[in-house]
């Protein structure tokens, strides 16, 4: 299957972004470890949001690091489940999301 110059541009916007939020995750791990300042739980939120959350995932998952807070796991998973319903409705031609505004 060939990618059009907008799926491709789609794609590299979301590894951008989840290595940048990889990034911040291993950068907090460092912190928390050395007992400096650490990343705003907010901020690693907002990098989820704006498409960063595979990156946060596998950060999770390699860095071993806010997976055991529940209050941040439940915000992560909302994100995630915000992202899944909007790639689902776009599959389907993005009737569901123009139903929910008009």
């Amino acid at each position: 299957v060939a990618l059009t110059t907008e799926w491709t541009l789609i794609l590299g916007y979301f590894l951008l972004v989840s290595a940048l939020t990889y990034g911040f995750y291993w950068w907090d791990k460092r912190q928390a470890k050395t007992g400096k300042r650490r990343t705003r739980e907010w901020t690693l939120h907002l990098f989820e949001l704006i498409g960063g959350w595979p990156g946060a995932w596998l950060a999770q998952w390699n860095l071993r690091h806010k997976t055991s807070k529940r209050s941040y796991q439940i915000v992560f998973w909302v994100i995630v489940a915000i992202h899944q319903a909007i790639a689902f409705d776009t599959q389907r031609g993005g009737q569901w999301l123009s139903d929910l505004y008009f």
